[in-house]
């Protein structure tokens, strides 16, 4: 395969990741438009966030090994037509009801795209410094993807109105799915992966119901027997998923990875990041619009600091893990996330936007430096057959960040929050959300620097050796 064509289908992969992306953050955006036109509170605007981000975390490493075992380009294709129907229905949704629906039928499709097209470029860039290159493209697409969602759906709401932020899917998709059948070359794990309906059912009851209890405690109470149940649900469905995942050959979840001290880490790196990143825009969406009275445009606009930052240390931060490895970019990640949250902790209605904008300049850059590491880290290593499962739980492991982020500092400011009292408390009311923003960066600083040392990159190889079913090399990138 000449250099021009893996270009070119790193390209594509990366459209696809485009339009996953800039749906998470545009919509965030538009959340203040919905709420109004369809009457809704707090806890009903998170389901628009986290309904998405349930689904493709609960189906992330389902459509990973299924892409393994019927082929790449084949569940690309279809989570491309699948996204597409889903943003298209979404732009007509009737009710909220029906777009938290269509929500979900969009994230059935783009459960098929990332961690898909993450094993269709493991498996095209064979050299270990041409890959870590590409995912370093890669993980540049993300931070542009998220850092322009907020700047276009602001322009979108204030200009067409909030379903227009929905067509921009429509014809990136429909060209991806063209170019896919036109030059992507059909591939398939070398040793299919047998469907496990069991491991997938427990996945989905532990995310759901844990997601659920976060979502709906604030309103029925954290002691209620409905919400104490929930996690009562999710706890027993953990403890039944790891054993079981254990003694299954061709497992949803291979628990085995987790030996892997890197993989560990990236794991936990992602949650920690995504969650920081999920809340921390859920929490300004809703400052700027509600608390500062700004239009969704001009709340777009005075997060472009961030979004600048994020792009350009998300090309910068590829460069840096295919030179240096993942070790710089995490230390990085982890201090300026935790600063840029700290900034934010004595945050008040009249906060000047001279200290917003350093915050977001600062938290960009710890955002946009952790996305290539992370990938880099959780593929490396791994052999090409397990490409497809390595990249989902990755891929999982953000959703699930991104998910809990919402669903958690949503929940700690629920209560009591409402019309003009949202207004008035609200920036207040977030300080204790901040600090555990800025946890999430000490968090991610702790753990890059643990899963980058001699000796974990050392139990990474011995894993890799151990899941190289197929007998391929295994690749082992990310030294300090």
């Amino acid at each position: 395969m000449t250099r021009r064509r893996r270009l070119g289908i790193l390209a594509i992969c990366c459209t696809s990741l485009f339009i996953v992306f800039i749906d998470n953050t545009i919509v965030n955006v538009a959340l203040p438009s919905i709420g109004r036109d369809f009457h809704t509170t707090l806890p009903d605007l998170k389901w628009i966030v986290d309904g998405y981000t349930l689904v493709l975390a609960s189906l992330f490493m389902l459509s990973g090994s299924t892409a393994d075992r019927l082929g790449r380009r084949r569940v690309f294709m279809v989570g491309l037509a699948l996204f597409v129907l889903g943003s298209l229905a979404c732009s007509l949704a009737p009710s909220l009801t029906w777009l938290v629906t269509f929500r979900m039928l969009q994230a059935i499709g783009g459960s098929m795209l990332n961690p898909v097209a993450m094993s269709i470029i493991r498996n095209t860039f064979d050299d270990e410094r041409e890959r870590a290159r590409a995912i370093g493209i890669w993980g540049a697409v993300t931070g542009i993807a998220l850092a322009l969602g907020p700047i276009l759906g602001g322009l979108l709401v204030q200009s067409v109105g909030w379903r227009s932020i929905f067509w921009v899917n429509i014809p990136i998709g429909v060209g991806a799915f063209i170019l896919t059948g036109a030059y992507i070359p059909e591939s398939r794990a070398l040793t299919p992966r047998r469907l496990d309906p069991i491991g997938q059912l427990l996945v989905t009851l532990i995310l759901a119901s844990t997601t659920y209890a976060i979502i709906e405690g604030p309103g029925l109470g954290w002691s209620s027997r409905e919400i104490l149940g929930l996690f009562v649900v999710a706890a027993v469905g953990l403890a039944a998923l790891v054993p079981y995942e254990l003694h299954r050959h061709d497992a949803l979840v291979e628990v085995h990875f987790f030996k892997s001290v890197p993989f560990s880490g990236a794991t936990l790196i992602a949650v920690a990041a995504f969650f920081a990143f999920g809340g921390f825009l859920f929490l300004n969406t809703l400052y700027l619009q509600d608390t500062r009275g700004l239009s969704a445009l001009a709340a777009g606009l005075d997060t472009l600091p961030m979004a600048g930052a994020m792009a350009l240390f998300s090309s910068l931060s590829g460069r840096l893990v295919a030179r240096f490895g993942a070790r710089p970019s995490l230390m990085l990640a982890g201090m300026a996330m935790g600063v840029g949250s700290y900034l934010l902790t004595s945050l008040s209605p009249t906060t000047s936007f001279t200290h917003l904008f350093v915050a977001y300049v600062i938290f960009g850059v710890g955002f946009g430096t952790v996305n290539a590491p992370i990938t880099n880290t959780a593929v490396s290593g791994m052999p090409a057959s397990q490409a497809g499962v390595a990249s989902a739980i990755a891929s999982t492991s953000r959703q699930i960040g991104q998910t809990l982020g919402v669903g958690i500092v949503g929940s700690a400011i629920a209560v009591g929050l409402s019309g003009n009292n949202l207004a008035r408390h609200f920036a207040t009311m977030t300080h204790q959300d901040w600090w555990l923003l800025s946890a999430c960066g000490g968090l991610v600083l702790l753990l890059g620097f643990v899963s980058t040392s001699t000796w974990a990159l050392g139990t990474a190889y011995r894993t890799s050796l151990r899941m190289d079913v197929a007998g391929e090399s295994p690749a082992l990138t990310g030294a300090p």
